[in-house]
């Protein structure tokens, strides 16, 4: 079921996991909390194929890792808006519900696949490297803003 952000954490079971799910057209880069939900970590990319494969596959992770919820990164526009971006999503959430019995709340992710490489380049990744690792650090920047937000 889709949640307001601030409610997630009330459904959560104790010392469950949040698991950050930053959806693209062509991959889903997956990060995971700790058990105290303070701290965000990448956890990996899949590459999206058919929905009933990615949702058995992101099924797996949540109960291999202990996973209670899901905040899912919404593209919202710089303006606001919604476009095409966050339809997709959104609908990707309404999809996932029907075979994933989770609460899940969506949380602003704009800027965050470009903080995420700034912060690469700076770091001096290749571009190689760079395009293996953004999607899922992209996932715990997102995951990360939203715990702090539900920590304030």
């Amino acid at each position: 079921m889709i949640v307001p952000l601030g409610d997630l954490k009330l459904r959560l079971p104790p010392r469950a996991r949040l698991m950050g799910l930053d959806i693209g057209s062509k991959t889903v880069g997956l990060a995971l909390s700790d058990t105290t939900l303070s701290v965000a970590s990448p956890l990996l990319t899949i590459r999206r194929g058919k929905f009933a494969r990615d949702a058995a596959e992101l099924t797996a992770l949540a109960a291999k890792h202990g996973v209670g919820g899901l905040v899912l990164g919404l593209p919202v526009n710089m303006d606001g808006s919604e476009g095409p971006r966050c339809q997709s999503v959104r609908q990707f959430a309404r999809n996932l519900e029907t075979v994933l019995d989770l609460p899940m709340a969506f949380w602003d992710e704009r800027l965050s696949t470009a903080a995420v490489e700034r912060m690469l380049i700076a770091a001096d990744t290749s571009r190689k490297r760079r395009g293996e690792v953004v999607d899922k650090l992209a996932a715990a920047w997102i995951l990360q803003g939203a715990l702090d937000a539900m920590a304030a």
